[in-house]
């Protein structure tokens, strides 16, 4: 399967800005996890969760490929 570019420069700076804020947050939650400020359970599976999106949403701004764009449904930036 083929990713074609889908985004543009902004599309793409977008993104990028909003995975690296969401990799940032995974590792407070992995802190406050960690020092039993947050439940252990829904503090690890927050923690995944914003880790592995943020990681997914750098990876498609590298890409120039938007999931959502791929779908069919058009999207602001």
């Amino acid at each position: 399967m083929a990713f074609e570019c889908n985004i543009e420069a902004r599309g793409k700076a977008h993104r990028m800005k909003l995975g690296i804020r969401l990799v940032i947050i995974s590792i407070i939650l992995a802190a406050l996890t960690f020092f039993d400020i947050l439940p252990s359970t829904l503090g690890w599976i927050l923690t995944g969760g914003s880790f592995v999106g943020g990681a997914f949403t750098i990876w498609e701004s590298r890409m120039g490929w938007c999931v959502v764009r791929a779908m069919g449904f058009k999207t602001r930036i």
